[in-house]
C-alpha cells in the first residue's frame, strides 16, 4: 500500500489527521476489508447456523422417523418386537458381529435378546435384553436413547401388568417417585447449545482490527514510513491515539456486522423444535456491544504492542496470530471446569465478557454491579495496555526497520 505522509502534522489536529489518514488508506486495502467486514463477522454466523441446522435436522430425523435397528433373537420376544414396531423401531436382520458393527458405525445400536427370554418370562423371572452401542459415537446418542426409553417403557408396562394379575397395585413396585422440577427456561436451555457465541464475538473483534494493527506498526516499519511520521513535531502518543482509534473503529464495525448477522441467522435455527428459545435481537446485541467496548480497546492495544516488536509484516502476522489463542482461554476454562460465577470474575477481561454474554443468552441479564465490574476491569487493563504501547512508541528503535 502506498502511503503519502504529509511532512508536517499540526499539533492541534494531529490525532484527527492520523485517524482519518489510516481509515482512508485502509478502506482501500482489500485484505483489511475482507478480514474486518467479511471473514471475521460473517464466517462465524454462517458456519454456526449451517452446522446447527445439519445437526439438529439429523437428530430430529432420528427421533421422529422410523429407526432401523438390527435385532438378534427377535423370534424369542415377539411381543417386545411388536411393541417396538408400534413406536417406530424397524427390526432388521441380525448381524454376525454386533460389537464390531457399532465400533465401525455400521449400526448405531444393536438389540440382542437372550434365547431363554421366553422361559424366564413364563416363570416371572427377570429377562435380559442387551443394547449394544458405542457411547463414544456422538451421532448414535439419539438412537440409543430412543431405543433404551422404549425398552424401559415396555418393561414398566409389563411389570405393572404382572402386579395387577397378582392382585397388587402397580405402585407397590415404586414406593418412592422422584418428581423432577426443571427450573431451566427455554432460553436457558438454548444458552447451553450456543455457549460458543462469546468466543465468536471476541474472535470477530480480534479479526476486525488485526490486519489494520499489523499494517499500522510492522507494515509501516517495513515500508520505512514510520520514521518520517515520527519526525513531525507532534507528541507520539497522539500518533498512537489516532492509530488505535482507527483500529477500534474497524473492530467495532466488524462486531456490529457480526451481531446483525447472528440476529438474522438466529431466525433460521429450529430451536423451537427442541423446546428452546433464542433471542439474538436488538436488545441482546446492544448489551453485548456495551460489554465488548473496553475489550475492543484492550485488544487493539495488545495487537499494536505485539506487532511493534516485529520488523516485517509477515513476522508480525506470526506474533499476532499466536495472540489469537488468548481469547479462547475463558471458553476452555468454563467448558472444562464448570464453576459458579463470582463477582470478581466480571472484572477479569475476556472472562467477564464471556460470563456476561452467557447470562444474556440465558435471559438472566447483567445487573448494574456486574456491568460496572466488567467495564472497569477491562478499561483498567486497556489503559495499562495503552500505556505500555505509548512507552514503546517513545523508543527510537521502533522507526528503524531491518
Amino acid at each position: 500500500m502506498n502511503r503519502d505522509i504529509a511532512p508536517t502534522i499540526g499539533r492541534s489536529r494531529a490525532f484527527l489527521t492520523v485517524f482519518l489518514k489510516e481509515v482512508k488508506e485502509n478502506l482501500r486495502d482489500r485484505r483489511t476489508l475482507i478480514s474486518a467486514f467479511l471473514t471475521g463477522p460473517l464466517l462465524g454466523p454462517m458456519i454456526l447456523v449451517m452446522l446447527l441446522n445439519i445437526t439438529l435436522n439429523r437428530e430430529l430425523d432420528k427421533a421422529e422417523k422410523p429407526l432401523p435397528v438390527p435385532v438378534i433373537g427377535a423370534e424369542y420376544a415377539p411381543n417386545l418386537i411388536a411393541a417396538l414396531k408400534v413406536d417406530g423401531i424397524v427390526p432388521t436382520p441380525p448381524i454376525a458381529n454386533p460389537e464390531l458393527a457399532v465400533r465401525k458405525q455400521d449400526a448405531d445400536i444393536v438389540l440382542r435378546i437372550s434365547p431363554d427370554f421366553g422361559r424366564a418370562w413364563r416363570k416371572g423371572e427377570p429377562v435380559q435384553v442387551q443394547l449394544i452401542f458405542d457411547s463414544s459415537q456422538r451421532d448414535a446418542n439419539t438412537a440409543v436413547m430412543r431405543v433404551s426409553q422404549l425398552v424401559e417403557t415396555y418393561a414398566r408396562q409389563q411389570g405393572a401388568m404382572r402386579l395387577v394379575a397378582r392382585g397388587l397395585s402397580p405402585s407397590t413396585a415404586w414406593p418412592v417417585v422422584a418428581a423432577k422440577r426443571d427450573q431451566a427456561t427455554a432460553q436457558a436451555r438454548a444458552a447451553l447449545m450456543f455457549s460458543i457465541l462469546p468466543y465468536f464475538f471476541v474472535l470477530t473483534v480480534f479479526m476486525g482490527g488485526m490486519y489494520l494493527a499489523i499494517d499500522l506498526t510492522a507494515g509501516e516499519r517495513e515500508r520505512q514510513s514510520l520514521e518520517p511520521l515520527f519526525a513531525n513535531p507532534v507528541p507520539r502518543w497522539k500518533i498512537l491515539a489516532g492509530k488505535l482509534v482507527a483500529i477500534c473503529v474497524f473492530a467495532t464495525a466488524s462486531l456490529l456486522i457480526s451481531l446483525a448477522a447472528f440476529a438474522v441467522v438466529g431466525r433460521f435455527i429450529p430451536t423451537e423444535k427442541l423446546g428452546m428459545e433464542l433471542d439474538l435481537g436488538l436488545g441482546f446485541g446492544s448489551r453485548v456491544l456495551l460489554l465488548m467496548l473496553p475489550l475492543i480497546v484492550l485488544l487493539a492495544a495488545l495487537q499494536s504492542l505485539v506487532a511493534a516488536f516485529a520488523k516485517s509484516y509477515r513476522e508480525a502476522q506470526t506474533y499476532v496470530s499466536l495472540l489469537m489463542f488468548v481469547p479462547v482461554i475463558p471458553s476452555i476454562l468454563l467448558s472444562t471446569m464448570p464453576i459458579k460465577s463470582q463477582a470478581w470474575m466480571y472484572a477479569v477481561p475476556l472472562l467477564g465478557q464471556h460470563i456476561g454474554i452467557m447470562q444474556l443468552l440465558r435471559g438472566d441479564g447483567v445487573d448494574a454491579q456486574q456491568l460496572v465490574l466488567c467495564l472497569l476491569g477491562s478499561l483498567a487493563a486497556a489503559a495499562l495496555g495503552v500505556l505500555v504501547t505509548v512507552r514503546l512508541y517513545q523508543s527510537e528503535r521502533l522507526a528503524i526497520s531491518g
